[in-house]
């Protein structure tokens, strides 16, 4: 693996793991400047020089030695948190690669922890971990530049925001799969067509909505803003985005909802108002969750190719440490409309008297 830094090391003072960023503040330094004379690097006046080596030798910090054809031994999964099943197809295509590979892996959530972050990049300085897939997220700068020091391949999955131009990145076809979501209700017939758009920090929900906006564009619709409902891709803001669009003074004839949870959630609030789907209101979601083809009425979808997803960025972050050619900075994997039984035409409106 080429390294940029080092990895942790040994206090031969027996105080423990001693880190660059550990050296670089007792230096007064920047964890670059530290990085540099590590690697030999000539960019750093003599003073500064003598002083950062100096600290290394008395802390004993000892650089790691790359290997070649060195296999990984240990993977890192961090996502916001674990309490979606689009978490698990995640992890079984991560797992999957890794196994295979010989590498453990090590699965970490750090939504809504004070901290939570910071106290995973402890975690991983102390077990020296070979690289890291990072779901759903935004990343620190501080610890992006931590991980690079310490020579840490990355590889983020559905990125909060938009990434560092060095940090690969693994997405699928979002854009491309709101559009057909929504084309589809189109070509039902459905004119009304409400959205359960999701969180707006994220660029897979940005990316969706704006494939809606483009379907009803493309049949000379206009976007009606009153017919798009925030949610968080979970189950109960899918009901309670459901149940206001419902309240609207002329209610939409389809929902698409931006995740299989949230869609779920706006079966219940249907039912729960005495509405059948799809004979009253057709719904699509997004994912394709192994559940939803259980769901009653089993549910039409888009497939996000999740546990595909999952191998492509543990084979990314494999790859330096096999020293072979990286991927493409960015990966975009295509999304498939999966049609079932919880979509039909809009009803028929009674003729009016005359």
């Amino acid at each position: 693996m080429a390294v940029d830094g080092a990895r942790a090391g040994t206090s031969s003072g027996g105080r423990g793991r001693v880190t660059i960023t550990d050296i670089a503040r007792s230096a007064g330094v920047s964890v670059p400047t530290v990085s540099r004379v590590v690697n030999g690097r000539s960019d750093v006046s003599p003073g500064t020089r003598a002083r950062v080596e100096e600290l290394l030798r008395r802390h004993g910090y000892r650089k790691r030695a790359a290997a070649p054809g060195r296999r990984a031994a240990l993977l890192d999964l961090v996502f916001n948190d674990l309490d979606s099943p689009w978490a698990v197809e995640i992890i079984r295509g991560v797992e999957e690669v890794a196994h295979a590979a010989g590498a453990g892996t090590v699965v970490s959530a750090v939504h809504g922890r004070s901290g939570g972050a910071h106290q995973w990049m402890r975690n991983l300085r102390a077990r020296a971990s070979d690289g890291v897939v990072l779901v759903t997220s935004a990343l620190d700068p501080v610890l992006h530049q931590e991980l690079r020091v310490l020579g840490v391949p990355l590889v983020v999955v559905d990125p909060a925001g938009s990434p560092a131009l060095d940090v690969p990145t693994v997405g699928a076809a979002n854009h491309a799969g709101g559009r057909a979501a929504t084309e589809h209700l189109l070509a039902l017939g459905h004119r009304r067509i409400g959205l359960i758009a999701g969180p707006p920090r994220l660029l897979c929900s940005r990316a969706r909505h704006d494939g809606y906006r483009a379907a009803l564009r493309g049949a000379g619709l206009a976007v009606d803003d009153s017919l798009v409902v925030p949610g968080d891709f979970r189950h109960e803001s899918g009901f309670a985005a459901c149940d206001a669009l419902l309240g609207l003074p002329e209610p939409p004839t389809a929902v698409f909802a931006a995740s299989d949870q949230m869609a779920l959630g706006a079966i219940e609030a249907l039912r729960r108002r005495g509405l059948r789907v799809p004979q009253d209101v057709s719904v699509v979601g997004f994912d394709d969750l192994p559940e939803v083809r259980w769901s009653a009425p089993p549910l039409t979808t888009v497939r996000q190719p999740l546990a595909e997803m999952g191998r492509v960025a543990a084979r990314t972050v494999l790859r330096p440490a096999r020293d072979e050619r990286p991927d493409p900075p960015r990966v975009e994997l295509g999304t498939e409309l999966i049609v079932r039984s919880s979509t039909a035409p809009p009803p028929r409106r009674a003729a009016p008297c005359g």
